[in-house]
């Protein structure tokens, strides 16, 4: 099966997008809600969760796992994959480099804004994939520490004036290129695109992560072939079920049952 774990509901909205362009493959899905946020923690708790939640994917079926929490994805991917370096059957991909790419292909005046939770603003884990590709681009980031514990909450109305506080100093330097860089942040899409307006480029992980997943897989055939196919998806969370399985449902668009994790 294919893992995506994610520090709570927001990664649904990535797996949503995963399941719809690759509907052949199984899927496991892992949320930490129980210790979500992410994003104000220091390294060595990011990465002591994100560690115990492959571990857990990895246990319970998983060949290949996305980490679709960009905090983990920016403070912990590349440990996680030293640690699995010398086990082949296990593997474990992030999604910078996947939304990097969009920006860069989508900017026209190389002015890219970034809102993301303050671990993943602090790792400068995007400013250096984006300028990797193209060192002329200027990368503008806001850490948005309020909008998690909303969306978690179920609260997204109550982020309308929060995300205008957020976008008003990227929209002063001129972006034309924003990326959602934390898996929740896809969630309140339709919120961001009416503040920046029509003519500046949103990159969404539900957008890019299954198209380059597709890709990936083509591309590592040995992998592909040892992931399940054809059987129900599997969710599982670390916080309250029956809160996961309302919100998770609102989330994935399709309603769903969750099954107890428990970590460390």
């Amino acid at each position: 099966m294919i893992g995506v774990f994610d520090s709570g509901f927001g990664g649904l909205n990535v797996l949503r997008g995963i399941t719809t362009q690759l509907p052949q493959y199984g899927y496991i899905y892992l949320g930490d809600s129980a210790r979500a946020p992410y994003g104000s923690r220091p390294f060595e708790e990011v990465y002591m969760f994100t560690k115990q939640g492959v571990e857990f994917l990895f246990e319970h079926g998983a060949t290949l796992i996305v980490l679709a929490c960009n905090t983990a994805s920016s403070e912990a991917l590349r440990k996680i994959q030293s640690d699995y370096e010398k086990s082949p059957n296990k593997k474990v991909l992030g999604v910078l480099i996947p939304f990097a790419e969009s920006a860069v292909a989508q900017t026209d005046n190389k002015r890219v804004g970034v809102i993301a939770t303050e671990g993943t603003v602090r790792s400068g884990s995007f400013v250096r994939e984006i300028q990797k590709l193209d060192d002329k681009i200027y990368v503008v980031q806001q850490a948005c520490p309020l909008l998690v514990p909303l969306i978690e909450a179920g609260e997204m109305k109550a982020t309308d004036s929060l995300l205008r506080d957020y976008l008003a100093p990227l929209l002063a330097d001129g972006i034309d290129t924003l990326i959602l860089g934390c898996t929740h942040y896809g969630l309140l899409e339709t919120q961001v695109r009416a503040v920046v307006g029509p003519d500046i480029a949103v990159v969404s992980e539900r957008d890019v992560v299954p198209a380059s997943l597709e890709v990936y897989l083509e591309r590592h055939p040995d992998i592909e072939i040892r992931i399940t196919k054809n059987v129900a998806p599997r969710f599982y969370s670390t916080g309250p079920l029956d809160r996961f399985e309302q919100l998770g449902s609102m989330f994935f668009r399709t309603p769903l049952h969750a099954e107890r994790a428990t970590l460390g």
